[in-house]
C-alpha cells in the first residue's frame, strides 16, 4: 500500500508532462504563424486572382502569381530540372517598380543579398519550356461579398507577402497596382 500513492504521483506527473508537451507544440505552431507577421520581410508580387467563392469558408480569391511559371534558364543547379513534388527555393529580387521577380531556382536554400528574398515552393510540374511551382499561398480569404469585386480588378492586383527568415511565408494583403 505504501507504493500505491507513489505510483499515482508518477502517473499524474507523466500525464502533466504529456499535456504540457501538447500545449507547447500547439503554441509553437500558432506562434510561428504570428512570428512571420512580426519578423518577416514584406515583398510584393504581381498576381491574377480568380474563382471567388467557397460554400464552407466564404469568399476567397485563388491567386496565380507571375513567379509561379519559371523559365528553365532560372534553374541554377547542375543536373536535371526538378521533379514534380520536389521542394525548391525561388530567389526573388525587386524590379524598379518594387515588385519582386524570380532570379533563380535552387534545390537548397541559397544565400542571397539583403535586398533579395527566398520563397519555398513545391514543383507542380516541369517541362522543357517552364517550371511550374506552388508557394502554398494560392488561396486568400477575403471579407464576405468582396470576392467578385476582386475578380473584376484581377489585371491590376499585387499581393503583399511577409517572408520569415526561416522560409515561412504568408499573405499580408492585396492591393491595386499603381
Amino acid at each position: 500500500m505504501i507504493n500505491k500513492p507513489m505510483g499515482n504521483k508518477r502517473r499524474m506527473l507523466l500525464l502533466l508532462i504529456v499535456v504540457m508537451v501538447q500545449v507547447l507544440f500547439l503554441s509553437g505552431i500558432a506562434g510561428s504563424y504570428y512570428a512571420v507577421g512580426w519578423f518577416g520581410t514584406e515583398i510584393k508580387i504581381k498576381t491574377i486572382p480568380v474563382d471567388p467563392r467557397d460554400f464552407l469558408y466564404g469568399d476567397y480569391v485563388t491567386l496565380s502569381y507571375e513567379i509561379s511559371v519559371l523559365k528553365p534558364s532560372l534553374w541554377k543547379e547542375s543536373g536535371d530540372k526538378p521533379d514534380e513534388g520536389e521542394r525548391v527555393y525561388v530567389a526573388l529580387k525587386p524590379a524598379a517598380n518594387g515588385i519582386y521577380e524570380a532570379v533563380g531556382v535552387y534545390r537548397s536554400k541559397p544565400a542571397v543579398s539583403p535586398d533579395q528574398a527566398v520563397l519555398q515552393a513545391i514543383v507542380a510540374y516541369s517541362w522543357e519550356e517552364s517550371i511550374h511551382v506552388l508557394y502554398g499561398m494560392e488561396r486568400y480569404y477575403v471579407p464576405e461579398g468582396t470576392g467578385k469585386e476582386l475578380e473584376n480588378q484581377a489585371s491590376n492586383m499585387i499581393v503583399r507577402v511577409k517572408i520569415a527568415s526561416w522560409g515561412q511565408a504568408r499573405i499580408s494583403g492585396l492591393e491595386a497596382m499603381k
